[in-house]
C-alpha cells in the first residue's frame, strides 16, 4: 500500500500521467494499482477526473486512433489495442468507420510504404501478406490489394 493514499497524493500522480499523453481509464487504474494506491480511492479520484472532463475515454480513443492511422495500422489491429486498454466497440466504432475503400486504400499505402514491388512467388506473397494481416488490415483487404499490386505488375512493360 502507498504510504499516502489520500485523494490529493491519488489526484497528483493522475495529472501527472495525463500531462504527458492521453490515458484510459482502465490504463490509468492499472498504473494506480501498480503503485500500491487504495483502488476505492482510485475509483472515486478516477471518476472526479471524468467528471472535470481531464480524463476521458472518448478524447483518448480519437487520440489513439489518429495515432494508428497515421503510423499505418489497420481496424483489426487498432480494435484489438483499444480492448486491451479497456476501450469498447461502441467508442471504438465511430472513430473506425472509415469505409472500405478508405481500408483497403490506407491497406496499399502501408505495403507501399514496406514493399513497393509485387511479390514475385508464394513465398513472397504469403511474406507480404502476413504483414499487413499483422498490421491488422482484413484478410479481404489484404488479398485485394495483392492482387491488384500483382495484376498491375503484369500489365506493366
Amino acid at each position: 500500500m502507498q504510504d499516502d493514499n489520500s485523494d490529493a497524493a491519488v489526484r497528483e500522480q493522475c495529472i501527472r500521467l495525463l500531462a504527458r499523453r492521453e490515458h484510459s481509464r482502465q490504463e490509468l487504474r492499472a498504473k494506480l494499482a501498480q503503485r500500491d494506491y487504495d483502488r476505492d480511492v482510485s475509483d472515486r479520484v478516477l471518476d472526479e477526473l471524468a467528471a472535470e472532463r481531464l480524463l476521458s475515454d472518448e478524447r483518448f480513443t480519437e487520440q489513439f486512433v489518429r495515432q494508428r492511422l497515421e503510423a499505418g495500422y489497420g481496424p483489426v489491429k487498432i480494435r484489438a489495442d483499444l480492448a486491451e486498454r479497456g476501450i469498447g466497440g461502441d467508442l471504438a466504432a465511430p472513430q473506425l468507420d472509415l469505409g472500405d475503400d478508405e481500408w483497403r486504400e490506407r491497406c496499399r499505402a502501408a505495403w507501399e510504404r514496406r514493399f513497393g514491388a509485387a511479390p514475385g512467388d508464394r513465398q513472397e506473397w504469403g511474406k507480404q501478406a502476413r504483414f499487413l494481416a499483422n498490421r491488422g488490415f482484413s484478410g479481404d483487404h489484404v488479398t485485394r490489394v495483392l492482387a491488384q499490386v500483382s495484376e498491375s505488375d503484369d500489365n506493366t512493360p
